[in-house]
């Protein structure tokens, strides 16, 4: 039997320290990939260390945002590996989450990993990668989920074959920026009927401050919203447009949200959560 070729696949724009993470995670894998793909976004490539496994990186361009679907499908084009695992760069591989994959890449689905967050600073500890499941919690939401409904899908720990991403189409590049673009994919695939399939292929997401709604994603979250109803007649990310709404930023329509005002520069600030 031929060799399962697996390609890690990832995307950097910042977060250097956390990719210097993510790439010792890889290091202690049990079943180490055949190559790691990185696309830099709106950056140049950082040095990288010689590793265990080869790594190939591309520098994607997008005047004014984040290219997350086109820089998803840059990633599989340029993958080599008979299956593909998206791994996003705030994650840490569990040791035995390329071989979790790998077992289940014969079932031609759309698998989906688990993910558990380490708190602030996890990584100061003393070897801390042998305490990742003590220095972390479940996932909120999708813990114990399974089978996982393909509305909460989400692209920060998956995988599946070669074929079966070109099936699905890939990304929409319609989408741009941050927002729907995961769940549209998870849509697409269930429109093709491709099953989607929890599995424990563990990573460990690492802190970072993030926004609660998301305001400095404000415009990407809009147009991706409106972009997803136009396609499915349903609209995503629900939670975060109702408190836009509840803002006095938007007004939701039947098949149309209305901007009235863009969040100001101290209200995005005081979403800040740590």
């Amino acid at each position: 039997m031929d060799k399962l070729l697996i390609s890690v696949l990832t995307l950097v724009s910042g977060r250097e320290k956390a990719f210097r993470n993510f790439v010792e995670g890889l290091k202690q894998s049990t079943t180490p990939p055949h190559e790691v793909i990185v696309v830099f976004m709106n950056q140049e490539p950082c040095a990288i260390e010689v590793l265990p496994f080869q790594v190939k990186t591309i520098r994607l361009n997008h005047t004014g945002t984040l290219p997350l679907a086109s820089a998803r499908n840059r990633a599989a084009k340029e993958a080599s590996g008979d299956l593909l695992i998206f791994l996003d760069v705030d994650c840490i591989a569990d040791a035995n989450l390329i071989a979790n994959y790998a077992s289940a890449k014969q079932s031609e689905s759309l698998l989906v990993g688990q993910v558990r967050y380490l708190q602030n600073n996890a990584d100061e500890h003393p070897q801390f990668l042998k305490q990742l499941i003590a220095l972390s919690r479940p996932d909120p939401i999708r813990a114990g989920v399974n089978p996982l409904p393909y509305e909460l899908f989400w692209s920060l720990n998956f995988a599946c074959s070669k074929s079966i991403f070109n099936s699905i189409g890939g990304f929409d590049e319609d989408f741009i920026g941050y927002g729907g673009e995961d769940t549209d994919f998870a849509f697409k695939a269930r429109a093709v009927q491709i099953p989607l399939k929890t599995i424990d292929a563990l990573a460990f997401h690492q802190h970072h401050p993030s926004y609660s709604p998301p305001l400095n994603h404000f415009r990407d979250i809009i147009s991706n919203a409106e972009c997803f109803y136009q396609k499915w007649k349903i609209w995503p990310m629900e939670g975060w447009i109702n408190k836009f709404e509840e803002m006095g930023l938007v007004i939701r329509k039947p098949d149309k949200i209305e901007v009235l005002r863009l969040p100001k520069p101290l209200q995005i600030e005081q979403a800040v959560k740590d």
